[in-house]
C-alpha cells in the first residue's frame, strides 16, 4: 500500500522527529551540533518557519514549528538533510545516507499540546539519562524560553507569550510547566502521533482540521460516514 503523503498545513504547528539510519549518531561533536543546528536556523528562515522549540540529540532531533505556507516545512527539511548529509560525510569520510529515511511530523492541537510538546522535547536529554535538568543540555531551546540564553533560531509562539506579563514571568511559569513534567498519556500520544503521521488533538479540532485537507488526518477519519450509510 502506497504510503499517505505526509500532513504540513501552513499556519499551524507541527511536531516533527528526524532519526539517524539505524539509530546510528547523526553527530559526532560540538562542530556537527552547529552545523547542524545552523543549517536549520538559515533554511528555517529561508522558507519562513518559525521554530519554537528543539532538541538535538546524538541520534536524532526533535522540532516543534509553525510553517507559513503549505509547501516550507518539507522543503526546509529536504534543504537540510541534503546539505548536512554532503557535509557528514565529507568530514567524516563515510558515503551513503544518514537518515532513516524521511522524517517524520504530525500536526498537533496548539490549546491542547503546544506548551505540552515543548515540554515534551525539553525533557528528551533528561529521559535519555543524559542530564538530571533541562537546562544542563546545551543543545535545545530550553535555556532560551527560561531566559539563560538568546537563541535567535527560537521563535516564541504566542502561547507561551500568554504565560505572563512580563518576560520574566513567563520564563517563571514555563520553568514550573517543565518541572510538572508531562503526563505519561500524553507523552505517549505526542511520540505516536509523530511517528504515525496522524493529527493530535481534540475531536473537535479532528473534525475542523479534516475540512482543510483531503489527506486522512486521524485513523477513522473523522466525518467519515458509517457503513449502514455507505453507497
Amino acid at each position: 500500500m502506497a504510503r499517505q503523503p505526509r500532513l504540513t498545513l501552513a499556519a499551524y504547528p507541527h511536531h516533527l522527529i528526524q532519526r539517524g539510519n539505524n539509530r546510528q549518531p547523526i553527530v559526532r561533536d560540538d562542530a556537527d551540533r552547529q552545523r547542524l543546528l545552523g543549517l536549520l536556523a538559515e533554511q528555517a528562515q529561508r522558507f519562513k518557519v518559525a521554530i519554537h522549540a528543539y532538541v538535538l540529540m546524538d541520534n536524532h532531533f526533535h522540532l516543534l514549528a509553525t510553517p507559513q505556507t503549505d509547501e516550507g516545512l518539507p522543503q526546509m527539511m529536504q534543504a537540510v538533510g541534503r546539505s548536512y548529509v554532503r557535509y557528514f560525510n565529507d568530514r567524516h569520510g563515510r558515503s551513503g545516507t544518514l537518515w532513516e529515511g524521511r522524517y517524520r511530523s504530525t500536526l498537533i492541537e496548539t490549546e491542547r499540546y503546544l506548551l505540552a510538546c515543548m515540554v515534551y522535547i525539553d525533557l528528551n536529554p533528561v529521559r535519555a539519562g543524559m542530564v538530571a535538568e533541562p537546562a544542563q543540555y546545551a543543545w535545545s531551546s530550553h535555556r532560551h524560553c527560561i531566559g539563560q540564553t538568546v537563541d535567535k533560531m527560537v521563535t516564541p509562539h504566542a502561547l507561551l507569550w500568554s504565560l505572563g506579563n512580563t518576560p520574566f514571568a513567563r520564563e517563571a511559569a514555563y520553568r514550573e510547566l517543565v518541572q510538572a513534567g508531562v503526563p505519561g498519556q500524553q507523552q505517549e500520544a505526542l511520540t505516536r502521533t509523530a511517528l504515525t503521521g496522524w493529527a493530535l488533538g481534540s475531536e473537535a479540532f479532528l473534525q475542523g482540521l479534516q475540512e482543510a485537507t483531503a489527506r486522512r488526518i486521524a485513523p477513522g477519519k473523522p466525518g467519515r460516514p458509517r457503513a449502514a450509510d455507505a453507497t
